[in-house]
């Protein structure tokens, strides 16, 4: 079932000669539960394409439809919830808030959407990610791979559409790097969700099971992994 459709996406700065094209006519699909990971070198346009996708920034023209919405036909209210009901975001530098522990930390999406959290959905990711021990710890108390982990866990509390992984592993040693695509992978197994990564790595984007690849802001290769 399709989640996601992006149809003729530009983005572009500047005007005339000092036009750049960032985002140039993006079109591909992604259906429900797929684990797709972007790559491209530095400037290609992938990190643009992913704030786009999560309404972060807007487009010069064309598209995104989640679950058959167009997201830019919202206006700013409505643009505000489907960022923080329909999208869960994973930055490379984790954006925790540093006077809050774990379990606040992970709440917050939750409580800023006037919700109350689901105690037992929060006590199995905390158990999945294995932060049992580290529940009220403050992130400046946890390695960069258990700040991470936090993370993995806020953007997983609103059982959002799609998951956007900002290099997620950009700023871990090598060890923590694969725990955490396996947790991405565990994610995307047990609850079914659906996740695009940016990554310039070619070897995290083989986790994935499709592999779209931008070069100056043209998806020039779009692939099934085996």
């Amino acid at each position: 079932m399709e989640i996601l459709r992006v149809e003729h996406l530009c983005k572009t700065y500047g005007s005339k000669d000092t036009l750049v094209k960032a985002l140039d006519d993006i079109n591909f699909k992604v259906d429900k539960g797929e684990f797709v990971a972007i790559v491209g070198a530095s400037g290609s346009g992938k990190s643009t394409l992913l704030h786009i996708l999560g309404g972060v920034d807007k487009p010069t023209s064309g598209h995104v439809y989640v679950n058959e919405n167009d997201v830019f036909s919202y206006n700013e209210n409505n643009l505000a919830i489907f960022r923080r009901r329909q999208v869960g975001l994973i930055y490379q530098f984790y954006n925790l808030i540093p006077i809050l522990n774990v379990k606040e930390n992970m709440e917050l999406p939750i409580l800023l959407d006037n919700k109350k959290p689901d105690e037992l959905y929060l006590k199995e990711l905390i158990e999945t990610l294995g932060l049992e021990s580290r529940v009220n710890h403050l992130p400046n108390e946890l390695s960069g791979g258990q700040q991470q982990r936090v993370s993995i866990g806020r953007a997983l509390m609103n059982h959002p559409a799609l998951l956007l992984a900002d290099e997620p592993t950009g700023n871990l040693d090598s060890k923590s790097s694969k725990e955490i695509m396996e947790l991405l992978k565990i994610s995307n197994k047990k609850y079914e969700q659906t996740i695009i990564m940016i990554t310039h790595d070619q070897n995290l984007a083989m986790h994935a099971n499709r592999i779209i690849t931008i070069d100056d802001g043209k998806i020039i290769k779009d692939e099934k992994v085996k």
